[in-house]
């Protein structure tokens, strides 16, 4: 054998025994979003999903964790965040920066939600057949899931649709806080993290958020009376994406790509709604051992709720006529999602 063609078999012999990856790029991805680090979302799901990654890509794909809005700003912030590569990828509630993806807040509107996995589904298949071209144009989806049913949270307790009139009720998003207005109640927009210092200060009087993120917040200390809703549709739910920025999406290698590509959309929404549910239990279990009261109102009671919402729903499709959308439409396709996917 000459030299020459020796010496290229021993390098493609060497080469091909390398692990595979020896001399492939490494990729760092850092994720930035509003909750605690224990919290369910950010414990449960997020860190599961990256150190899946990792053990995926041979410790080549690597996700920083940046919890509690660590790198800065407010939670309104982390979509443009995303869009400006200030992180690479962030989770928020859509909410956050309200009227900027009117189509999604179809899934929020009062008594839409039945099953939160198969509205979260339904929330990802409208991401990936249309919103991901439109509202979502400036950033890649990874995942678009819901929380569990909306409970409400107060000091003084909610019995019945009168008992909502005056009380000062914090609200996460547009829709929510229209629904609380019109229920009766004082709404008052802010982000989850603000919840304890404004119940503290006496600002609100209590909340809406499910069960799942209330140890988060140890809201169970903070208020004694908590009020769910029988049947099989929830008061409300908010709608929850993970982003990442299209230019760092693109970038990365064709193989790194394709893991991240197969362990996010339907995959990832289905399982971090599912964790949120799981945990609706725990947290709720929580205000029980501390003998707070809960009230569950039955069926009567929660169509006299349904009634009073329905304002809520009309100026919604109003609003989405006045936009250039069909807003009945919209909730007929969301309900046809949710019952694809077995709600």
């Amino acid at each position: 054998m000459k030299k020459r063609t020796f010496l290229t078999a021993l390098a493609t012999a060497v080469f091909t025994a390398l692990p595979v990856g020896a001399f492939a790029q490494d990729v760092t991805l850092r994720l930035h979003q509003f909750l605690p680090a224990p919290a369910t979302v950010p414990k449960l799901v997020l860190k599961p999903w990256a150190d899946d990654l990792a053990q995926k890509s041979d410790g080549r794909l690597k996700i920083e964790h940046f919890d509690g809005m660590a790198l800065g700003g407010r939670p309104h912030e982390l979509m443009d965040q995303a869009v400006d590569g200030v992180a690479e990828i962030i989770m928020t509630v859509v909410g956050y920066t309200p009227g900027r993806f009117p189509k999604t807040e179809v899934f929020e509107l009062p008594f839409m939600m039945t099953d939160p996995i198969a509205t979260s589904m339904a929330f990802m298949d409208m991401v990936e057949t249309d919103l991901q071209a439109e509202e979502y144009k400036d950033v890649k989806v990874l995942g678009a899931w819901v929380h569990g049913p909306g409970v409400i949270h107060t000091r003084t307790g909610v019995s019945a649709l009168e008992d909502m009139s005056g009380k000062k009720l914090r609200g996460p998003t547009r829709v929510i806080v229209d629904m609380l207005k019109e229920l009766g109640a004082t709404p008052v927009g802010m982000p989850l993290p603000a919840i304890p210092e404004a119940l503290s200060k006496g600002a609100i009087d209590g909340t809406v958020i499910p069960w799942e993120v209330s140890p988060a917040i140890k809201l169970s200390e903070l208020v004694t009376k908590h009020t769910e809703f029988s049947g099989d549709e929830a008061l409300y739910t908010a709608t929850i994406v993970m982003v990442m920025n299209k230019d760092a999406y693109s970038a990365m290698p064709d193989d790194l790509r394709a893991i991240l590509d197969a362990e996010t959309g339907m995959k990832l929404s289905a399982f971090a709604s599912q964790i949120m549910e799981d945990r609706d239990a725990p947290g709720r279990a929580i205000a029980q051992n501390f003998g707070n009261d809960i009230t569950l109102l039955d069926a009567t009671e929660v169509a006299r709720w349904k009634a009073a919402a329905q304002p809520v729903i009309q100026r919604w499709i109003g609003e989405m006529d006045d936009k250039g959308f069909d807003g009945a439409a919209l909730i007929e396709q969301a309900k046809a999602l949710i019952k694809k996917h077995g709600g």
